[in-house]
Formats: C-alpha cells, structure tokens, sequence
C-alpha cells in the first residue's frame, strides 16, 4: 500500500487535478491520497489558504468579508466547473465556507484555524467527486470520522498517539480514499491545524498508521536538489538520503518537505519519495534509514536567514554552577525558544528567530541578562544567517572544515559561528545575512564542482 500526497501546485487548477487523478489510478497500491488546498497557478496568483486567513482576518476585524469570500468560494466553483463535475458540489462548497464563517470569533485562533481548514477539506471534497465522475470508487474521509487527533494548539498542533489505532483502520477501506491534510481535531472536537505546510505532516501519519509500503509526496520538482536552486543554477540532484539527513536540511532551509513530517514516517521505518506531479515517471528522491555513501561526502547545502545572536562574556562563567539553567530559565520565561547555543569558556552564544525576539522582548531579555546573571558584556547581533553542510558520510572525515573554512575565504565570507553535533551529520556557519548566496555558492564549488 502506498499513501500519496499532492502538494498546493498539484492541486492549484483542473488540469492539476487530473494529472493527480491520472497518477492515483496508474497504481492500485495508491489507495490512500492526502491533498492540500489549491496553490498559486502562477507567479501573480494568491494559494486558496491565504485567501482563507484573509477572509478570516476581514470577517473578524469588520463583521464583513463578503468580498474575501467570494475569492475562495470562485476559486472552487472554477475548478468544479472546468473539471466538469455536478454544479452540487460546488454549492456544498460555497455553504461549507460560508458556514465556519458564520460559526464564533470569540476565540480568534480557533475561528481562523476553522477556516484554514476549509482548503484542504474542499479540495479532498473536489478530488473525491471528480474520481466518482470518472467511475472510480473513490470516498471523501473526515479527519473527525478517520479519529485523527491532535492537540488544542491552533496553528501548531501535534498528533495525539492514540490517533494512529485509530487511523491504521484505513488500510481497509474500500477503494480510494481522499484524505483532507493540513488539520485535525481536538479531543473537544475543535478543528486545530498543524503548521503551515502541515499536509506533510498528515500524509507522514497515515504512512505510520496504515504501516504504508512507501510515503509518496508529490511537489513540484523531480527531486531534492544538493542545494537551494535560486542561488545555485541547475544543482544536482539527491537520489537517495536519509531521514537524519533530510531532517537537518529541511530545518536549515530545504522546504520541499515540511521538518516536523519525517518523525511519524521515521519511527514507522516507512521510506519516503518525493516525486513530481507534472513529470511522474522521474525516479525523484528516496528517502531511507540508512544509506551507502563515499567518506566525506557532503549530501546537500541548505541555507536561512532571519537568525539573531545574544552574546553573553563573563569571565570564569565555567565555574558558575547553573549560570546555563538561569539563562535559559530567562527565555523561557520571556517565552522565547532557543535554536542553537555554541559556548567557549567564559562566552555563550543563543541563536534565536529574529522575527520572535522583537525589539520590545529584546529590551526585557538584556535588562534580566544584565541584572540576574551579572554579565561582563551583554550584546545582540542581528542579521544573521545559517549555512549548514548535511552528510551521513561526513562522520569520522579529516578537513571538512578545513575544506568550508578555505571556500568562504575565496568568497571574502566571514564566519561568524561554527557549531557541530556531536552526530557529525551536519556542520553549521553563522555568516552575515547579505553574504549568505556567496557562501552557499563557495560551498557548491567546493564540494560539487563549479
């Protein structure tokens, strides 16, 4: 059995939706189809779910939305029309929008997390009536009937463990089912969705679930490339990595698949393929347990911006027992998490999102550093960038660093951090913002040719 889920792009128009049609029913393993909300059919276009969390927004700041909600409820009825399915279906649709619209904004993050939802619902709604069009035995499946739990955080919810006994009764259902990604339901029976991107993360479930032969997930690209190809033209593409790896490079950057979606399929031992919906027959990217590789290899080059430092110096912090506990104590209670922290003897170094420490938590964190911890120097740096290398291979290898260090000095790049698990899957570099594409770029001719 395989458990296949299509991406925004796969779903962004009726001739995408064929094309998915086309692919399930190529393959009788693929009796289990998860789908996201419609995406952009191009560049100037606006994805279904953003123009959900618009008419969301609109409705609870005025009381009126009746403009953003004709954007989403035209949207479907174009697609239900040019797939040539009942004029029913679309109406279902538009009095399902128009219904969680007209449910309670009393509590703002459960009403937009209601409405979010309805991309993913539809469209699994959509899907499942044009394979019925067609003669297919095809059925539309709820989260709240299939039992997929999550927890009540909205916009970040987690699965709750008894959702996979629940969900493993799948595996038995009668022809295809189309599954609704991107959300699930409370204990309470609230809708709660997971992070944006979250379809990953449902498809990754249902693969542990039904203990699924493959997860196939359906993008837009042939496969995963060794780096990001707005700044490395035509990079070479990963046949075969592994779930180690691929979680370090989807967390540095790679958003091809979504970082949270490879523990369900990891602790299953179920592989993964990522695929292109528009050019199947590409072999696209494996992604396995464990894999042969040269000594030293790198896998991939992944990239993000939008990091920040908080660099503490105080001289013999070393002998200072629980000087580590109290700084993060202070985070914490500043609700504020932590991404990473190299340290030297008397220096500590906190990478965090700079979107989360704003200007005003900055304030607070500073004053508390300097008044509890009793700091020499306190200072923030903002601007920052990560550059990591990713390689199972890259364990045990003498001068890898050597090797990053000489690149980034060719490209006039200075590093600013270095930081190492002691895994040595992945070797990350904290440079300047603006200097991030030249280092990305020194790495790939470094270790992949110019």
């Amino acid at each position: 059995m395989k458990v296949a889920k299509f991406g925004g792009t796969s779903l962004a128009s009726a001739a995408q939706i064929r094309k998915v049609c086309r692919i399930v029913t190529s393959d009788p393993q693929r009796r289990l189809v998860v789908v996201s909300a419609p995406g952009r059919r191009d560049k100037t276009d606006t994805k279904v779910t953003d123009l959900l969390i618009a008419c969301a927004e609109a409705y609870v700041k005025t009381g009126s939305a009746e403009k953003e909600l004709q954007a989403v409820i035209t949207r479907y009825a174009d697609i239900a029309r040019d797939l040539g399915v009942s004029k029913e279906v679309a109406d279902c649709i538009a009095a399902d929008i128009r219904g969680r619209l007209a449910t309670a904004t009393a509590d703002r993050a459960h009403f937009i997390d209601t409405m979010k939802a309805a991309g993913e619902d539809n469209a699994a709604r959509l899907v499942a009536a044009y394979l019925q069009a067609t003669g297919v035995e095809a059925h539309y499946m709820s989260p709240r009937d299939a039992g997929l739990l999550v927890s009540p955080e909205f916009g970040n919810a987690q699965v709750l463990p008894e959702s996979y006994k629940n969900l493993a009764r799948l595996r038995d259902a009668p022809g295809i089912t189309i599954f609704p990604g991107f959300f699930g339901y409370s204990p309470a029976g609230a809708v709660v969705t997971f992070p944006r991107g979250g379809s990953d993360i449902t498809g990754s479930i249902l693969a542990a679930a039904v203990k699924a032969d493959v997860y196939e997930n359906f993008t837009d690209v042939d496969s995963v490339f060794v780096t990001n190809p707005n700044i490395v033209p035509n990079p070479r593409p990963i046949t075969e990595l592994t779930y180690r790896e691929m979680r370090e490079l989807s967390y540095a950057g790679f958003s091809v698949f979504h970082e949270e979606a490879l523990a369900p399929v990891f602790h299953a031992g179920v592989p993964v393929c990522i695929k292109n919906t528009n050019n199947p027959s590409a072999p696209g990217t494996r992604i396995v347990m464990e894999r042969v590789c040269p000594l030293g290899s790198v896998t991939g080059i992944a990239c993000g911006d939008g990091f920040c430092t908080i660099y503490l110096s105080k001289y013999l912090m070393n002998r200072e027992i629980g000087f580590g506990r109290r700084l993060f104590q202070i985070l914490e209670e500043e609700g504020l998490s932590y991404e990473h922290s190299p340290s030297g003897v008397d220096n500590i170094s906190v990478i965090l999102r700079e979107r989360e420490f704003t200007p005003a938590k900055e304030g607070a964190v500073v004053e508390r550093i300097r008044k509890e911890l009793q700091c020499d120097d306190v200072a923030v740096e903002r601007g920052l960038a990560l550059v990591m290398i990713v390689g199972e291979c890259m364990r045990n290898a003498v001068g890898l660093a050597a090797r990053v260090t000489k690149a980034f000095a060719g490209a006039g790049v200075n590093i600013e951090m270095i930081n190492q698990g002691s895994s040595e899957v992945s070797m990350m570099f904290g440079v300047k913002a603006g200097d991030m594409a030249n280092a990305v770029r020194a790495l790939y001719g470094e270790f992949f040719g110019a």
